[in-house]
């Protein structure tokens, strides 16, 4: 029996999942260290049950070292990076930070990948880098998907024109309030019906079953963070669109958000699956795959299908229910997503599984939203089918700040000004969303001309975002 320290012993570590006697004592003996000495048992408790749910955290820690590297698992014979870094196109480079770039360059050292490519709003994420795009050969990633699988844009144009911002400002606002429900506790009373929730998955996929009355209750809601329904001003400016709308300047419905509490399960679920089959070192562990041939794999491959269809049936209940209020139905709709893996074809004639975190599809004549931030406008884009970039572009202006540093620096007082300087009625949001807290979107357009042609632009006017803890606005509003 292993001696007390900080007021625990070995049966306390047993109770946080420790199972190897050696590694128990090597805590224990760690924990009596003169720095470790201070901390209360609830501290310890936490502080040990971290370094066994993810011990990779730890390998570089100097006093945890030893432990860490006792309870990481090692790796199979078989899954090793090459050592070399395949070559890949980073639009923008100069505008990509070091840690996104570490990230896509450890991606391109996976002996899955055949091709990627890195967009001007990369940042750094968890497995692949927000911004990312790989292709993968016969394997997917749950991270290389990410969190919010198919989180999408939905735009709706109306034949209204943009005095009627001005005109009906209240209007509007109450039609966002009385019609969008955000967060994870805000769902309508009546949640509209959708295929989507018949769909065999819900049955066959234990991860997805579990998930069923959740979705039910969340369709037509959006999630928190970066994801808003907002009205807006959309100036179309090329004569030759797919959108069949003159040149000129209509009322704009823009809405952002995934596939909610489903597509979280899916991904939390499978990537554990995958880092269980796949370990992987430690700098790349949240890039561990699924074989595409393998049950896992199809399963994966079905649930993030699903929850891409659950995240579109959401707008289009969002759009629907605001048009019925409006009282007007759209002249046309563009909708793109990202977060997500397609099967496709690369340029020499390689099939590929590519992934796309937080990037855009640009294929050819294929039409999508790339949003600014609340005070800068969006841009309504047509892909040029670039094959350097994985026929990929950005999917937004990308943060230059993290949620913690924005919360850190900045000030409600100086956002709230910077938002009315700008015209900007925001209904909800924080800090970490601040518009400072985002790329220069114009910047970043221009590091992808030859990735879409601009059709258009939207620009916001009235913004509603999850309010957070206190359930109201932040900055003016409800």
């Amino acid at each position: 029996m292993a001696k007390a320290t900080n007021k625990l012993h070995s049966k306390d570590l047993r109770q946080l999942g420790f199972t190897d006697e050696a590694a128990i004592s090597l805590a224990l003996d760690i924990l009596d260290q003169r720095q470790f000495r201070k901390l209360d048992k609830g501290s310890a408790q936490a502080l040990l049950q971290e370094i066994q749910t993810d011990p990779y955290k730890f390998v570089r820690d100097e006093d945890w070292r030893p432990l860490a590297q006792k309870l990481v698992p090692q790796p199979s014979r078989d899954v090793k990076l090459n050592l070399e870094i395949k070559d890949y196109r980073r639009y923008g480079d100069a505008f990509i930070e070091d840690g996104a770039r570490k990230q896509m360059d450890t991606a391109m050292q996976l002996p899955i990948t055949l091709d990627g490519a890195l967009m001007p709003d990369a940042h750094q994420g968890y497995g692949l880098p927000i911004g990312g795009v790989l292709a993968a050969n016969n394997a997917v990633i749950p991270y290389g998907v990410g969190m919010d699988i198919g989180c999408r844009m939905c735009l709706s144009v109306f034949d209204l024109p943009p005095r009627y911002l001005d005109q009906r400002a209240q209007e509007l606002r109450k039609l966002l309030l009385n019609n969008t429900r955000f967060g994870g506790k805000e769902v309508f009373k009546n949640p509209s019906d959708d295929p989507v929730l018949e769909r065999p998955e819900f049955k066959e996929i234990a991860v997805v079953r579990g998930k069923r009355e959740a979705a039910i209750n969340q369709m037509g809601s959006s999630g928190s963070g970066n994801h808003f329904v907002e009205w807006g001003v959309v100036e179309i400016s090329a004569e030759d669109n797919e959108l069949n709308l003159p040149v000129g300047q209509y009322l704009g419905l823009l809405s952002h958000s995934g596939s909610r509490g489903l597509g979280a399960a899916i991904a939390q679920h499978y990537t554990k699956v995958a880092m269980n089959k796949c370990p992987l070192p430690p700098e790349a562990r949240y890039l561990a795959w699924l074989d595409m041939n393998s049950q896992a794999g199809q399963e994966y491959w079905r649930a993030m299908n699903l929850a891409g269809d659950y995240a579109s049936a959401c707008h289009h209940d969002i759009h629907r229910r605001l048009s019925k209020a409006l009282g007007e139905n759209a002249l046309a709709q563009v909708e793109n997503h990202h977060n997500f893996a397609w099967k496709e074809t690369l340029s020499d004639g390689r099939e590929a599984i590519v992934h796309r975190k937080g990037a855009t599809p640009a294929g050819k004549g294929v039409l999508g939203v790339i949003p600014g931030s609340m005070t800068a406008p969006g841009f309504i884009v047509r892909g040029r089918g670039e094959r350097d970039s994985l026929q990929s572009a950005s999917h937004g202006a990308g943060r230059r700040m993290s949620r913690g540093q924005a919360m850190k620096t900045l000030k409600e007082g100086e956002v709230h000004r910077y938002l009315r300087d700008h015209g900007i009625e925001l209904i909800g949001g924080g800090l970490d969303e601040a518009p400072m807290a985002y790329k220069d979107i114009h910047q970043v357009m221009a590091h992808q001309r030859d990735l879409v042609d601009v059709l258009g632009s939207f620009t916001p006017k009235i913004v509603r975002m999850d309010a957070g803890k206190s359930g109201k606005s932040r900055y003016g509003g409800e």
